[in-house]
């Protein structure tokens, strides 16, 4: 069954998001090959559709520009992550110096390569594939197979309930990363091409959002199980946040409750799963691949990435997770090996101010999650780096998470680039501190059901001491996401939704913050990114502004 559904990411991602070419429009073709016209004419046609939206969000944590994934342009330069090997694309957002601009390939794609596409326009394809599948699904005439006219709107409103999902996902990182941009909420035809778009307000983007996340609240199950259809939950959290973003606390706390109180997800608090008899602890089973998905095990997981059986390659999908938060430490004299993660090139780093924040009994700072040391050929012990002074570019030793460990068992693929494995994208405990950020900015910090409750249900699963009510403030919490979530959460993203970008890297950052090198390091500007230049230049009916310090 897997393996079907990514031939069908494979054929619908090519039949959504290719470029129209004129003289083969015109030419006419069997009916058994797939056309818009003919393949939403009925339920199976939208499910290989939606499949191939959800393909979206897992090009995060793919090589979709360059040796990295995509994702850490929400996590390098800010207080908790740096490039620890800067690429080109990487280096201006790790220092935040002159190599940061319109014209960056991150932002406009690689012009020569077709596959390297900007994260601006492969967030925008996504939304004109939502766009297009919630049109088609207004057709009357589609056959929705539902073997009643209850069991039809059923199939119809989850399918539609997908694609505004997904479309608010997108609008989540275009408006965090650029403010303003283009609200775009129909299908794109050869009828209403244009070339003219301006930039609508945040607010009106947060509107939009909110109604697709509602209606994805309304349709999608409690508890699909089926990791090929998403839960409510995944729309009743970032609800919660998008809330927050919109100083809207009590909302937010109602959102999130709505989460937590489902009582199909809870907090992994017990040893589970395929490492259950070895040393270990709690807080790291929910990482091990073969204990990603529900029916695994996993409670606490609201959105996990599947993939196909480990003995069957065919329509995997690769990630990037370990070949950017590994280090590089075949470069120690040390083999590849399913102990070390598999293959790490190191391309991203925690930085040393995240290392300090755990207390020395908290498993989130263990030897199960943390590595610390690697024993090289000759059997040597080689200790890794985590002070502020040895974060300096291609440092192999740099201490890492080993939330993405993961290789094949087989001794002939230890060094493989990519990784294979189920990942989770979305915790319940990322929906606890969204939580305990809505309670405080309501003044609810209380041990019993404020604030500091639910920090400390974070906390204690992980044997970390719990707070009182008079720590809670939104640095702390800010702490206790990076200890919870570094590597996972999109920081740049909720840094800039609580205004603290700026002044947490400057406090936490000293590469970024311009310390280490004597330069200007991050401004106030920097709290969003330049608008792609390409962008720009193709809009020629009305002018789009950049970003103020950028020009």
């Amino acid at each position: 069954m897997r393996r079907y559904i990514y031939y069908l990411f494979l054929f619908v991602t090519t039949l959504l998001f290719a470029g129209c070419d004129e003289d083969a429009f015109l030419k006419e073709e069997p009916k058994d090959d797939a056309f818009a016209e003919n393949l939403f004419t009925d339920y199976n046609g939208f499910l290989a559709a939606k499949y191939a939206l959800l393909n979206f969000p897992r090009q995060e944590r793919r090589e979709m520009i360059q040796s990295a994934e995509l994702g850490v342009i929400w996590k390098i330069g800010t207080d908790t992550g740096w490039a620890n090997t800067e690429l080109s694309w990487t280096r201006g957002l790790n220092r935040y110096n002159v190599d940061l601009n319109p014209t960056m390939q991150f932002l406009n794609g690689d012009v020569s390569d077709s596959s390297k596409q900007g994260l601006f326009l492969i967030l925008y394809r996504c939304i004109s594939s939502a766009n297009m599948i919630i049109k088609r699904a207004t057709n009357p005439d589609v056959d929705w197979m539902g073997g009643s006219s209850e069991g039809d709107e059923k199939n119809q409103n989850e399918i539609i309930a997908h694609a505004r999902l997904i479309r608010a996902w997108a609008y989540r990182h275009l408006c965090m990363t650029f403010g303003p941009v283009p609200l775009s909420l129909e299908e794109i035809t050869g009828e209403n091409y244009r070339d003219d778009w301006e930039r609508n307000p945040v607010s009106e983007i947060q509107d939009a959002m909110e109604q697709d996340l509602l209606f994805a609240e309304q349709w999608l199950p409690d508890n699909a199980q089926d990791v090929t259809c998403l839960s409510k939950v995944i729309a009743q959290h970032y609800l919660s946040e998008l809330y927050l973003w919109q100083n809207k606390p009590a909302e937010a706390e109602a959102k999130a409750r709505a989460v937590i109180n489902n009582s199909n997800f809870k907090l992994i608090t017990q040893r589970y799963g395929i490492k259950k008899s070895q040393p270990g602890c709690p807080f790291m089973d929910q990482f091990y691949n073969g204990n990603i998905l529900p029916s695994e095990g996993n409670t606490e997981g609201l959105w996990v990435f599947p993939n196909s059986d480990v003995d069957n390659l065919l329509g995997r999908y690769s990630n990037c997770m370990r070949r950017t938060w590994v280090s590089a430490y075949n470069n120690l004299n040390v083999d590849y090996s399913p102990e070390y993660g598999g293959r790490g090139i190191g391309r991203a780093g925690i930085t040393a101010w995240v290392f300090t924040l755990y207390e020395t009994k908290d498993h989130r700072y263990s030897d199960y999650a943390i590595r610390r040391k690697y024993v090289d050929k000759s059997g040597k012990d080689v200790i890794c780096d985590s002070t502020v002074a040895k974060m300096t570019t291609n440092n192999n030793r740099w201490m890492s998470t080993r939330k993405w460990d993961w290789t094949f068992d087989d001794p002939n693929r230890y060094g493989e680039s990519y990784s294979y494995a189920d990942q989770t994208y979305l915790r319940l405990a990322d929906t606890y501190l969204l939580l305990a950020e809505a309670l405080h900015k309501q003044g609810k910090n209380s041990e019993s059901d404020g604030a500091a409750y639910y920090i400390n249900q974070i906390r204690i699963r992980s044997n970390a001491s719990p707070i009182t009510a008079s720590q809670v403030t939104l640095e702390y919490i800010l702490d206790e996401r990076a200890r919870e979530l570094v590597t996972e959460e999109h920081r740049r993203e909720t840094l800039t939704r609580t205004g603290k970008l700026v002044e947490r890297v400057r406090k936490y950052n000293h590469i970024a913050s311009g310390e280490r090198d004597k330069l200007p390091g991050i401004q106030d500007y920097h709290m969003l990114l330049p608008f792609p230049q390409r962008v720009i230049d193709a809009n020629v009916g009305h002018v789009l502004q950049q970003n103020e310090g950028y020009e």
